[in-house]
């Protein structure tokens, strides 16, 4: 197992609920954020008597978390830093939604030990801004990035949707070439998934959603594009500045170990994965859902296989103690003749035409 672990700190409030978000998160007041910080810190302390690792990354996201505003976003860091062993030069994220983003005290941020915005950002175009349901601007979103930059922090990521009501190439371009301007480092760009128990599940059929042929098209405009302008694919859905990529998201698609902290947070921690419930009282109380064993041969290739770095054999068999099985190297390869995977002597990973089938592909692989 790794010498270090991540920390992700989940945010469960919004100013507003967006009718495709899965998350469990919702609106609260002032005294509600301020009750829900003593039971984080509270669960912070409990979690470092169970590791003595460092902690390489850590990671807040919800949620808003830029809701809290920077005072609590700091005195929650401070509190990690206090108990954990926090690596110097640590990545430490925080999500930001650019309705709070534009007045957010960056240097605050910054000076508490924050050096990695990700902003939510989505789309550049306001039909699409007002279809997803989101209460920002695309000024907002590049005042944002502007004022995180000019506080410091540099690494700046956006997330960009694909997929979503109203979008063609000529407007997801518009996006793209709006993130190139605002000169971010990293940028998140994954299709919409309608997920039931959203508004977009129940209203689905009133939707102008892509097919899954112009999801195809927009995805594989979006990483060719993309690529054009510096952003080079590290994982299904993230591109990057060469050096950008993100250490937090890297280490979990590494079966890279982490704890959650905050209701709905999932942990992987000396072998085992667990999580809490979606449910503020069952968080306070801490009551663990066992989710069983991690790390396991199938979840190490199903992980690997969503980076663009593949499935590196020699790892496999360092972790593992042996080789793939003549089966699956044999579908591995068939794979690849049809043009979904790419095979040499060292990896195998997947082309940009088979992430778009990568579950399905995998699931082959693991039978």
């Amino acid at each position: 197992m790794s010498e270090s672990i991540g920390i992700y700190i989940h945010i469960p409030f919004c100013k507003s609920k967006c009718p495709y978000c899965d998350f469990f998160s919702g609106r609260a007041s002032e005294t509600d954020y301020d009750n829900y910080m003593r039971i984080l810190k509270e669960k912070i302390k409990y979690w470092s008597g169970q590791t003595d690792k460092n902690v390489a990354t850590v990671y807040f996201g919800g949620g808003t978390p830029s809701v809290l505003g920077a005072d609590r976003l700091s005195d929650v860091l401070y509190s990690v830093k206090d108990c954990f062993t926090v690596e110097p030069e640590a990545e430490i994220t925080v999500e930001v939604n650019p309705d709070t983003g534009k007045t957010l005290d960056f240097e605050k941020l910054r000076l508490a030990g924050f050096n990695r915005v990700s902003v939510g950002f989505q789309t550049a175009v306001e039909r699409e801004l007002k279809a997803l349901g989101r209460i920002h601007t695309a000024k907002d979103a590049l005042v944002t990035t502007q004022r995180a930059k000019a506080a410091g922090i540099d690494n700046v990521s956006l997330d960009l949707m694909m997929g979503i009501p109203y979008q063609d190439i000529d407007s997801l371009k518009e996006s793209i070439d709006f993130c190139a301007k605002c000169g971010v480092k990293h940028i998140s760009s994954y299709l919409l998934k309608i997920e039931e128990g959203t508004r977009f599940f129940d209203i689905q059929d009133q939707l102008d959603l892509a097919d899954d042929d112009k999801q195809a098209q927009l995805y594989l405009f979006a990483v060719d594009y993309l690529d054009k302008l510096g952003y080079k694919q590290y994982e299904i859905s993230n591109f990057a500045i060469p050096g950008y990529e993100s250490r937090h998201n890297s280490a979990y698609w590494k079966c890279g170990e982490y704890i959650g902290i905050g209701p709905s947070a999932h942990s992987f921690l000396n072998g085992r994965r667990f999580c809490y419930g979606r449910d503020l009282k069952a968080f306070e109380e801490n009551i663990i859902i066992q989710d069983g064993e991690g790390g396991d041969e199938e979840e190490y290739i199903m992980l690997s296989l969503r980076l663009k770095s593949g499935l590196v054999f020699g790892e496999f068999e360092k972790r593992y103690q042996h080789r793939l099985s003549p089966l699956q190297m044999k579908k591995i390869g068939n794979f690849a003749r049809a043009g979904f995977m790419e095979l040499d002597s060292k990896r195998a990973c997947f082309t940009p035409k088979g992430f778009l089938v990568s579950n399905a592909v995998i699931s082959e692989l693991l039978v």
